[in-house]
């Protein structure tokens, strides 16, 4: 950081007041030269007071003029211009050196020509969506910006989702005030370096077949994911719900269902979505109901009413959640296990998890080989800010 800083030649002798230079002294790391008695007035002042008075000369503000760089207006000018990375707009490159250097654990470039050539490439073989969540000066030339970036790999059959969040630190050249360098460090990682071999095992392993059926799911934003969980922000949605027995069970599945099916005060039928959420309230997992949400679509207060006393609708306020994804059929004592993995992981990271669970699965089991099956458990959470 700019600021006053020690003169390693604070005062040079000149003959006219007859100063000699003495034994050499170190300050603060700095070699000073400390002054011997002025002869022209016969005054003797001790090293100590000399090293004392130099020092003062030394923290006189040094500090250069302020910089015309307008950092305030290039971090409004980042919340403006980043959500157009991946769109038919893009980046505006004139806000960038030509050499600048470009890093994430992956990949890397050395000018403006080369990123933007990445950004076309990463257009062509995915379809990449970024989320901006904040900017903020982080230093003199410094800016950090936090992000989400999903991208969808379409080349492979089942299109893999990939997520990536995290924060990129910007350097800006004072000379000019344009941004200078641009390094990318993912939250599910711990080497961001490039080249990360855990970085690209990280991309490898986020390749796994999961099917998630075409359907309508609750809306929910990533606000963040490490190495092993998501945390998400939901919008609030509604469910019927009614009692179960456990959370791998299915118990109340056919009253919640035959809502939907149309035995309701109407008849209606509504369209079906997923997934299917069993949620346990209490920290023993006992206390147990089974639900499926509603589309969005459909206001509570225009719902039919259920026909079943112990099947009711309720709305969901949403909120901030933790999940971890897992495949195969979701038995109970995996379900247990991955359940205190979850907790185990926000209580170690200083998140603060609420009791209970729920477990979300979003396939037929009867028509889907176990392998691809998306299974999540999700932990509300209290009090989480994204840093």
């Amino acid at each position: 950081m700019v600021g006053s800083r020690l003169s390693p030649q604070i005062l040079r002798p000149t003959a006219a007041i007859g100063v000699v230079p003495c034994r050499q002294v170190s300050i603060c790391g700095l070699s000073l030269y400390p002054l011997t008695t002025f002869t022209a007035r016969k005054l003797t002042v001790s090293t100590d007071q000399k090293v004392k008075w130099a020092c003062r000369l030394s923290l006189v503000d040094q500090s250069p003029p302020k910089s015309a760089v307008d950092m305030e207006g290039l971090v409004g000018f980042l919340y403006d211009d980043l959500p157009h990375l991946f769109d038919e707009q893009g980046i505006d490159r004139t806000a960038y050196d030509e050499r600048v250097l470009f890093r994430d654990p992956i990949t890397k470039h050395d000018t403006i020509s080369g990123y933007l050539f990445n950004i076309a490439l990463l257009k062509v073989l995915f379809r990449p969506q970024f989320h901006l969540h904040w900017v903020k000066q982080t230093g003199p030339y410094k800016i950090t910006t936090r992000w989400t970036m999903i991208m969808k790999f379409i080349l492979l059959p089942w299109k893999p989702e990939l997520v990536f969040t995290g924060t990129s630190v910007m350097g800006v050249n004072p000379k000019n005030g344009k941004f200078c360098s641009h390094v990318d460090y993912w939250d599910s990682i711990e080497k961001n370096d490039y080249f990360s071999l855990e970085g690209l095992v990280d991309v490898i392993k986020q390749l796994q077949i999961y099917k998630t059926p075409d359907l309508e799911t609750p809306k929910y934003w990533i606000l963040k994911r490490t190495a092993n969980y998501e945390v998400r922000k939901y919008a609030g949605f509604t469910v019927v719900e009614t009692n179960g027995d456990k959370l791998s069970g299915s118990t109340g599945f056919n009253d919640v269902a035959g809502y939907i099916f149309g035995k309701n005060s109407t008849m209606e039928k509504i369209p079906m979505t997923t997934p299917v959420f069993t949620q346990a309230s209490d920290a023993e997992l006992s206390d147990v109901s089974i639900q499926i949400v509603l589309p969005s679509d459909k206001d509570i207060s225009r719902l039919p009413n259920p026909t079943q006393e112990k099947v009711i609708l309720r709305e969901v306020e949403g909120g901030i959640a933790a999940a971890l994804k897992f495949s195969g059929k979701p038995a109970e004592d995996i379900v247990r296990v991955k359940e205190r993995e979850l907790r185990s992981s926000l209580l170690r990271d200083g998140v603060k998890p609420k009791k209970g669970c729920l477990l979300a699965r979003y396939n037929d089991p009867g028509r889907t080989w176990s392998f691809t099956m998306r299974n999540e458990v999700l932990i509300w959470l209290e009090d989480f800010t994204l840093d």
